[in-house]
């Protein structure tokens, strides 16, 4: 048996111009990743085969669950591979064949009890719960050659193994989904399993669905890409294994929701391929284009052939021009290159290749349309888009000159559903996100000003936007509000935000509610760069960063910002090491040093482009913008390019204040 295939990076096939004219890839540059990252991993593997011990930070779950992880994982992406191959990629069978050997070995070794290299046991909220998962889908996929030609003491070892997971408690959350997959590949080959436990796991995900498509992962307000890369593509994986078991129509409900999903889902891609980044786990970057294929894997996809594989293929395209994986062939713990921040405690070495799922596409073979049709334009490189997704409480708007998504946060915090005191999370309390940019993520060991935030400072400086209360999401406009909860004595009170977008404009109507003397700070996007600066302009209320790497941010005040202080001038915040996109970053800022107290309106202007005739003149960025309290209490809208909108008064209920006089037009 062949241990350790040759680590030697596969020639990139060349592009494609013709079947891709915008990527340039085609199925052969995915199976080219594939094997350069299969092949990376061959001499980290343990002498048994059954873990990969990769260079890196040690999860909550310690180093032999992290090298099971690093078998496990990567045997999924192996199985996509495989299966896609039909088993073998020549006529003869060589090519795969040592692959298929490799995680036979490996799969003997770690079931065996009395093998060094023996995994740990499947338990309560254990990690070996997750890996279960992927284990069963991928010895599934590859059942013709891989399972069927194991052993029969190898396969009694793998079912008692896989079987601890019968009885076992899962997390309320996309968890149940490995319990439902695992017992489902074990009733497969006529093994002890629960029934109950399958149809529970199932039903629970009904008590998350949101609508159009959304689920929250367990209760609460946890929106994120975990909706792509498992809260729809386990649903669908567990269909192909229970084949005729599976209720038909509990089958098409979850394929209905899976389009309606991608109806929304294939918006989060920018021009350049880059998934939008938001919520946790982003580490398994291109993972996120799951979904994509299991649309066209269980034809329940709205999208063009063309379209889903210049998505999932521009998102792969995007990582590998950035060095990704990177020199050592490894996909490392961050987003470009390695950044701890980004990461969570049980994200181990191993843990960012649940990329792997992105390969699920491999499965559809070569005929298929999705590999055979020309690519089409994604939808943010066609028009400027606004999409309202009342689900999860979000606005999404891009521009097509730029090619940059943005998302107007007003629904997801992530918290648990009862009023716990615990400190926002970076990836989900903003104000926005996009495909161009991260959020500020300070290591433990430091403290950063957030960006796209707005808060009543307590006297240690620190805010926290913690439950989110969504008011409403509809057309250009989203509204919320959070109570501040800060950890000294007399924390201020509550903040009301209404968003209002238009092209690369968002403006924010704020209701801040608070002590006399407060000081309120609002921040911008914070854009990030490794080596060179960016220029910044400055002046009363207002403040443009226009950096070397093409991308521009502004904040403006419009409303309440001025007459507070003898001199209100913007800034920019620069700092270092805090920001997954690159080493330096800036995020701009106003602040209000005295709130008069009570409740006071702000309304600022904040703008991301990467759009160069935006850039040439900054005051274009924000000149003409107008926000206008008239005396009935609605708000009139002026953005830069003449475009208006009015704001009913009904979504505040506190009385206006904060314009020099009483309702009249403050701008710029």
């Amino acid at each position: 048996m062949t241990a350790h295939p040759s680590a030697t990076a596969p020639v990139p096939p060349a592009p494609d111009a013709l079947l891709s004219p915008l990527t340039g890839y085609t199925r052969a540059h995915w199976e080219s990743a594939a094997d350069r990252l299969l092949n990376a991993l061959a001499p980290h593997s343990s002498p048994g085969l059954a873990l990969y011990r990769l260079p890196g930070r040690t999860s909550h779950a310690g180093a032999l669950s992290d090298g099971m992880e690093g078998y496990v994982r990567s045997f999924l992406l192996a199985a996509f591979r495989i299966a896609g191959a039909g088993g073998t990629e020549t006529p003869d069978g060589q090519r795969l064949t040592p692959l298929i050997e490799r995680y036979a070995a490996g799969l003997a070794a770690g079931t065996d009890p009395a093998h060094p290299e023996r995994w740990p046991a499947i338990q309560d909220r254990s990690q070996p719960m997750v890996e279960a998962a992927s284990i069963a889908v991928a010895l599934h996929e590859t059942r013709p050659w891989l399972w069927d030609r194991l052993d029969d003491r190898v396969r009694s070892r793998t079912v008692e193994w896989l079987g601890g997971i019968v009885g076992a408690t899962p997390f309320d959350s996309n968890w149940r989904l490995f319990q439902v997959v695992v017992e489902e590949f074990l009733a497969s080959v006529d093994a002890p399993h629960s029934r109950a436990e399958i149809d529970a796991g199932l039903a629970r995900l009904d008590d998350w669905y949101r609508g159009d498509g959304w689920y929250t992962d367990g209760d609460g307000q946890k929106f994120d890409y975990y909706n792509a890369w498992a809260l729809h593509l386990y649903p669908a994986l567990w269909a192909r294994i229970a084949g005729d078991r599976a209720d038909s129509g509990l089958v098409a409900t979850h394929r209905a929701r899976l389009r309606a999903f991608l109806e929304s889902h294939q918006y989060f891609f920018g021009g350049d391929g880059a998934p939008l980044h938001q919520g946790r786990s982003l580490i398994y970057r291109y993972g996120s284009t799951a979904a994509l294929w299991a649309g066209a894997l269980t034809d329940a996809t709205p999208l063009p052939p063309g379209r889903t594989r210049r998505l999932a293929s521009g998102a792969l395209k995007h990582f590998t021009d950035r060095g990704v994986p990177g020199p050592d062939g490894l996909l490392s713990l961050g987003w470009y290159g390695p950044y701890l921040p980004l990461t969570q405690s049980y994200s181990g070495p191993a843990s960012p290749y649940w990329a792997a799922k992105a390969f699920v596409g491999l499965l559809l073979p070569a005929g298929h349309p999705v590999w055979t049709a020309t690519e089409e334009p994604a939808p943010v490189e066609t028009e400027d888009r606004v999409l309202a997704l009342p689900g999860p409480g979000w606005l999404l708007h891009s521009t097509a000159a730029d090619g940059i998504v943005r998302l107007v946060n007003h629904g997801s915090d992530r918290l648990p559903p009862q009023s716990v005191p615990l400190p926002d999370n970076p990836h989900y309390s903003r104000l926005a996100y996009s495909t161009a940019t991260a959020p500020q993520t300070p290591p433990h060991d430091r403290t950063g000003t957030p960006d796209n935030h707005i808060a009543v400072l307590d006297n240690s400086g620190i805010s926290r936007r913690r439950r989110i209360h969504r008011l409403h999401v509809k057309g250009r406009t989203a509204a919320s509000w959070y109570a501040d909860e800060g950890p000294a004595p007399g924390a201020p009170g509550s903040v009301t935000t209404v968003s209002v977008v238009h092209g690369p404009w968002e403006i924010r109507i704020h209701q801040v509610s608070a002590t006399a003397g407060s000081t309120v700070r609002e921040t911008g996007w914070s854009v990030a760069y490794d080596a060179a600066s960016c220029r910044v302009e400055a002046g009363p209320g207002w403040v443009v960063a226009r950096c070397a790497n093409g991308l521009a941010t502004v904040l403006a005040g419009l409303l309440g910002w001025d007459g507070r202080a003898a001199q209100l001038d913007g800034s920019v915040v620069e700092a270092e090491g805090l920001n997954a996109f690159g080493r330096h970053s800036a995020t701009p800022v106003l602040t209000l040093p005295h709130h008069p107290g009570g409740t006071l309106f702000l309304a600022t202007l904040v703008v991301l482009t990467g759009d160069s005739r935006l850039q040439d003149d900054a005051r274009a960025l924000y000149l003409g913008a107008e926000v206008r309290i008239t005396t009935s209490g609605d708000i009139e809208i002026r953005f830069p390019d003449g475009r208006q909108e009015q704001i009913a008064a009904g979504l505040f209920t506190e009385p206006a204040r904060g314009c020099p006089g009483e309702r009249r037009t403050c701008a710029l």
